[in-house]
C-alpha cells in the first residue's frame, strides 16, 4: 500500500547521452533500471505507486535547445509510463534549469498536457540554490499551480567545487547539506512567504533539517536582524514535508519530533539505493518502534493521498 514519493527512472536514450553531456559528477554508479525492474522492486517491497523523477544531474549537462529538447523526451517517456499503468506509476517532471524561460514553458506542457504530479528541483544548479532570486519566476508558478514539488540534491557539470572528503563519497554526507542550504535559503530569502502554496518534499528527511533546525533559528539573528524571531522562523522550516528515503532508525524520532503532522511520507530512492541498499531501510522503517500502527499507515500511504488524490482510487482497489 506504499506510496513511494523518492523513486528514480533511467531512460535508455538519457543512459546513453549522459556520458557525452558530462556524465554524472558525484561518481554515483550507473543504476540499472527497466520499467520491469521497478515494478519488481515495488512488488517487493508492498509499493503501490512509485512517483517517478529524473535524480542529478538531470539534464544541466545538455545547453541551450538540447537541455530544453532533453527535458521534454524524459517527460513523455515517464508520461507514457503512467499512461500505461497508472495506478503503478507517477511523474514528477524534468525541467532545463538553469533556463529558467525553458523551465516555464516546459512546467506548462507537464501539467497542462502531460498532467505530471509534480515536479523534481534539484537543491541547486551551478552553485545556485532554489531560494535564489533567479528562481522566482519558477516558484511563483509553482505556488499559483499548488504543485508537489520534490526537492533533491545532487552534483552538476559546471558546479563550483565543493569536494568531499577523502574516503567519503558526496551522496554520503554532502547531499545531505545539500538539501538543508537549499530549505534554509527558501526559509532565509523569504521564497516560502511570498509563494507559500507550493508543497514541497525535502528528500532524505530533509538531510540535517530536523537536527540543526533549532541552531538555525535561533542562531540567524546574529547574522540577519531581520529573522529576529526564532519561533517564526521555526515554523517556516516546519512548512516542508520530508520524505525516508535512506533515512530510518535514529533520524525518525528527530523528524517525528519536528516535522509538522502530516508532513512524513515514504521513499525509497530506487534504483540510486539499488535493491539490496533501499530494502535495509526500509526494513529500518518497518521496525523503528517510534512509529505507532496510525503513524504507520500515515507515512506509508496516508499523507502521500493527501498531496497525490488522484492513487485513492487505485489503493483502494488493492
Amino acid at each position: 500500500m506504499r506510496i513511494d514519493v523518492h523513486q528514480h527512472l533511467m531512460p535508455p536514450f538519457y543512459a546513453e547521452a549522459l556520458a557525452a553531456n558530462g556524465g554524472d559528477p558525484s561518481d554515483s554508479p550507473m543504476p540499472k533500471w527497466s520499467p520491469e525492474l521497478a515494478l519488481d522492486f515495488m512488488d517487493a517491497h508492498d509499493i503501490a505507486t512509485g512517483i517517478l523523477s529524473l535524480s542529478s544531474p538531470s539534464v544541466v549537462g545538455w545547453s541551450g535547445k538540447e537541455r530544453r529538447e532533453m527535458a521534454r523526451r524524459v517527460n513523455e517517456y515517464t508520461a507514457d509510463l503512467v499512461a500505461n499503468r497508472p495506478d503503478r506509476f507517477g511523474n514528477f517532471a524534468t525541467v532545463p534549469l538553469p533556463d529558467v524561460e525553458g523551465a516555464l514553458e516546459e512546467l506548462e506542457y507537464a501539467f497542462d498536457t502531460l498532467h505530471a504530479d509534480g515536479v523534481l528541483l534539484l537543491a541547486n544548479y551551478l552553485g545556485r540554490y532554489l531560494g535564489d532570486r533567479l528562481f522566482d519566476p519558477i516558484w511563483a508558478e509553482l505556488s499559483r499551480r499548488q504543485a508537489v514539488v520534490l526537492i533533491r540534491p545532487g552534483v552538476t557539470p559546471g558546479q563550483p567545487p565543493f569536494p568531499p572528503a577523502d574516503g567519503i563519497p558526496s551522496p554520503i554526507l554532502d547531499f545531505l547539506l545539500h538539501t538543508a542550504r537549499a530549505a534554509v535559503q527558501l526559509v532565509f530569502n523569504g521564497v516560502i512567504d511570498r509563494y507559500p502554496s507550493a508543497r514541497i518534499i525535502l528528500s532524505h528527511a530533509g538531510g540535517f533539517m530536523p537536527y540543526a533546525a533549532l541552531r538555525v533559528a535561533g542562531g540567524v539573528p546574529h547574522f540577519r536582524p531581520e529573522l529576529a524571531d526564532p519561533a517564526k522562523t521555526l515554523s517556516r522550516l516546519k512548512h516542508f514535508y520530508f520524505d525516508t528515503a535512506l533515512s530510518s532508525g535514529s533520524a525518525i524520532p528527530a523528524l517525528k519530533d519536528f516535522a509538522a503532522d502530516g508532513r512524513i511520507v515514504f521513499g525509497s530512492d530506487f534504483p540510486y539505493a539499488p535493491p539490496e541498499v533501499a530494502a535495509y531501510f526500509i526494513a529500518a522503517l518497518d521496525a523503528n518502534e517510534h512509529l505507532g500502527p496510525s503513524e504507520r499507515v500515515a507515512v506509508n500511504y496516508g499523507n502521500a493521498l493527501a498531496l497525490f488524490p488522484r492513487l485513492a482510487s487505485p489503493l483502494a482497489k488493492r
